[in-house]
C-alpha cells in the first residue's frame, strides 16, 4: 500500500470513528436531533457530530476496507479490527488487517498493521517484512491523532462547521433505496477553491439511526479511486487496555524512519 494511500486510509477511518455518537436516543426510538427541530438539518447533524466527539473515549470493532481503482478494473478488500482510544488528552489508533481479497480471487490470510499515536505513524507490512516509522510531530509536542489525520482528510466532528462549509457543498441525501434501513446520508462535494481539491472530489457517509453509529464512509479521489470503509460489531466507550497499542517490529524486518525535518525539507 503506498504511503499516500495509507494516510488516506487512516484519515477516513478516523473520520468514521469520530462520528460514533452522532445521534442519541429520544424516547423509545433512536433519532437524530435534526428531526426534532426546525433548524437546517445539515447544520443540526454537523452540530451533533461536533458534540459527539467530546463524549467519545474509545471505539473498537470489525472493519472492512475496500479500495477500488476503476481505471485499472481492480479492487482489494481488507478485513480486520480497529481500536481507537482517548487518554490523558491524547488519542491513539490501531488497525490490524487480517485478511485480503484481490479482485475475484479467494480470500487469504493477510497481516498488516497501522499504529498512530501523537508522534509517529507506524506501518508494519508482514508480507514483505518491512516497517515504516513516519514522524508526524515533535516528541515534546505530541499532536492528537485526529489532528494529524485532519491534515490529509476533513475530520467531520473535529473540523469547525464554518470551515467545513468553506471546503465543501454539503447536502442531506434523501434516498428511497436506504429508507428501509433507516440511515442518514450526507454528501460532501469538494468546492473548486477547497484545500482538498487536489485529493478528493466527494465524500459520503451514512449513520444508522437505530444503532446511533456510522456504518459506511465512501470517498472518491481526484484519480477516481474509491475508498470505502464499513464498520461492523462496534463497541463504544468500552475499556481498551493500553497493551493493545503496544507493538514490536520483528528483528528480521527492514525498518525505515522518516523524520519530521526530512519531510519538511522535501528530502
Amino acid at each position: 500500500m503506498k504511503n499516500d494511500t495509507a494516510a488516506k486510509t487512516i484519515s477516513i477511518l478516523l473520520l468514521t470513528a469520530s462520528m460514533s455518537l452522532a445521534c442519541e436516543p429520544v424516547g423509545s426510538a433512536h433519532v437524530c436531533k435534526s428531526e426534532q427541530t426546525n433548524l437546517n438539518p445539515v447544520d443540526e447533524i454537523l452540530a451533533q457530530l461536533k458534540q459527539a466527539t467530546t463524549e467519545l473515549q474509545s471505539y473498537q470493532g470489525q472493519i472492512e476496507y475496500l479500495f477500488k481503482q476503476p481505471l485499472l478494473e481492480s479492487q482489494t478488500l481488507r478485513k480486520g479490527v480497529l481500536y481507537c482510544k482517548k487518554s490523558n488528552g491524547r488519542s491513539k489508533l490501531r488497525i490490524n488487517f487480517q485478511t485480503l481479497r484481490q479482485d475475484d480471487e479467494e480470500e487469504q490470510k493477510y497481516k498488516e498493521h497501522f499504529i498512530l499515536d501523537g508522534t509517529w505513524l507506524t506501518h508494519i507490512d508482514y508480507q514483505i517484512k518491512s516497517a515504516e516509522r513516519r514522524q508526524l510531530a515533535e516528541p515534546n509536542e505530541p499532536t492528537d491523532a485526529f489532528d494529524l489525520a485532519g491534515r490529509n482528510f476533513p475530520i467531520i466532528g473535529f473540523t469547525k462547521v464554518d470551515e467545513l462549509k468553506k471546503q465543501f457543498d454539503i447536502e442531506l441525501v434523501e434516498s428511497t433505496v436506504n429508507a428501509s434501513e433507516d440511515l442518514i446520508q450526507l454528501h460532501l462535494k469538494v468546492r473548486p477553491d477547497s484545500i482538498y481539491k487536489d485529493d478528493y472530489t466527494s465524500i459520503d457517509f451514512w449513520i444508522d439511526k437505530k444503532l446511533t453509529l456510522p456504518t459506511k464512509v465512501t470517498a472518491i479521489s481526484t484519480e477516481e479511486d474509491i475508498y470505502e470503509i464499513r464498520l461492523l460489531s462496534p463497541k463504544v466507550n468500552n475499556k481498551i487496555r493500553d497493551e493493545v497499542f503496544r507493538f514490536r517490529i520483528p528483528e528480521d524486518f527492514t525498518i525505515e524512519e522518516i523524520l519530521l525535518d526530512k519531510q519538511n525539507s522535501g528530502k
